[in-house]
């Protein structure tokens, strides 16, 4: 869940708690009978693939419920996306897949967001992507522009449909 302490706008607080309530229905359950990412065997995540039509979103965000929020309202909106909740594991997908943007949180296990910016400017991959953080200090989002973001939005300042409505803008 995000952080209770930064308010949220109040119909992404919904999105998230709605989201945050599916998951724990949905929620696997590990044991013998799990397969990667804990889903059950013989089962995979969604593909992006799904919506034929649709723009291909990847979400790297590290918080379930915000990520499941995001995927809702994008697949809502007919884009079809995947989520990675970690910068190395979005990094091996940026590199691998085709995305027409990218939607990256700052702080993350195992590689953070910054760290994924550099990395995507070193291999030369020019996918657009946007920063979602609760990072808001100026020189957070300089550093990000200058390593190739074309957007910086502040998690708990922005609306859901804000961050489609700059996505939609880049597509």
């Amino acid at each position: 869940m995000p952080d209770p302490r930064i308010p949220l706008p109040d119909a992404d607080r919904a999105a998230v708690q709605v989201a945050a309530d599916q998951q724990k229905m949905s929620a696997p359950r590990a044991g013998p009978l799990s397969g990667p990412q804990g889903l059950p065997l013989g089962s995979s995540p969604p593909k992006a693939e799904d919506n034929p039509s649709g723009k291909h979103i990847l979400i790297v965000e590290d918080e379930r419920p915000l990520a499941h929020a995001l995927e809702l309202k994008f697949h809502h909106e007919g884009f079809n996306t995947h989520i990675c909740l970690d910068g190395e594991e979005a990094l091996k997908e940026a590199v691998g897949g085709k995305y027409d943007v990218i939607l990256l949180d700052l702080i993350m296990p195992r590689m953070d967001g910054f760290m994924f910016l550099q990395e995507m400017k070193n291999k030369g991959i020019k996918t657009p992507t946007v920063v979602l953080s609760n990072l808001g200090q100026d020189e957070d989002k300089s550093r990000t522009k200058d390593l190739g973001a074309v957007g910086y939005f502040v998690k708990s300042n922005t609306p859901i449909m804000e961050i489609i409505k700059q996505v939609q803008s880049l597509l």
